[in-house]
């Protein structure tokens, strides 16, 4: 069974793209330094201690605020991909905008050292040009989808899709504003068993675990802990292969079929 271990380091843009007047408020923003600050050296740390290799998706504007956590990123083996250049969803672009953003965050990311090969969009939305847009400029592999647990091929594209799900994201479990304050933040004990319930109905059908985790929320020291076990936990199945998205695409791409 293949596992991809996700990222999106978006340190300061996701508040902004959630609510540009945050752009002037530091405490909320705050939230997003301890991205760079503190979450992605501590989970580096940790993917090293158990030698997985992960994606980071990372937007073009963290990539120039924080170009040397970029580059650590990729000095430790892992992957690094598209996720928009300012994190606003392509949904609220046209399309020339959303290939200007493309094209800008490719050059930045490439321009740190990274090859690219996957996106994943800001908010896991598409557009009505999306998919041409990814063709046009030779993405091999979208994680962004839920209609599927395998892997497969869009239809009139060689584009391979790696099929996500809210319940295997940490943001719906622990992301918190003051803009709802009535939300309930989850124990990571919990979450732990959500994604650990998921992984073994996944494996007795086969299909591909596709984590995605934020490391302002993730890189948490509880959840840090969690994540620490959980990780050993997926390492105890001898069927199990934990890979950056690139590898699981090229990996099954030949033997894909459209749905």
């Amino acid at each position: 069974m293949d596992v991809a271990l996700t990222f999106d380091f978006d340190a300061e843009e996701v508040w902004i793209s959630s609510n540009p007047a945050n752009a002037h408020r530091p405490g909320v923003l705050s939230q997003g330094t301890y991205d760079a600050r503190v979450a992605v050296p501590l989970l580096l740390d940790l993917l090293a201690r158990h030698e997985a290799r992960a994606t980071f998706f990372v937007p073009g504007k963290v990539a120039e605020r924080y170009p040397e956590r970029v580059r650590e990123i990729l000095a430790g083996g892992h992957e690094v991909g598209l996720h928009g250049y300012t994190h606003t969803s392509p949904a609220d672009l046209t399309a020339a905008e959303e290939e200007a953003e493309l094209v800008r965050s490719r050059a930045v990311l490439e321009g740190l050292g990274a090859t690219i090969s996957g996106y994943r969009s800001p908010s896991w939305d598409f557009s009505p040009a999306t998919l041409e847009l990814l063709q046009r400029h030779g993405i091999a592999y979208s994680s962004n989808l839920m209609d599927d647990i395998k892997p497969y091929r869009h239809a009139g594209s060689g584009l391979v899709e790696l099929p996500v799900q809210w319940l295997l994201d940490d943001a719906p479990h622990f992301w918190f504003s003051d803009e709802s304050f009535v939300k309930r933040i989850a124990p990571a004990a919990e979450v732990r068993a959500i994604w650990e319930e998921e992984f073994h109905g996944m494996r007795r059908l086969g299909g591909t675990y596709i984590l995605t985790m934020h490391p302002q929320f993730i890189g948490r020291p509880g959840r840090l802990a969690m994540l620490d076990a959980f990780v050993a936990f997926l390492r105890s199945h001898d069927d199990v292969t934990i890979a950056p998205c690139a590898e699981i695409a090229a990996r099954c791409a030949d033997s894909l079929v459209e749905p």
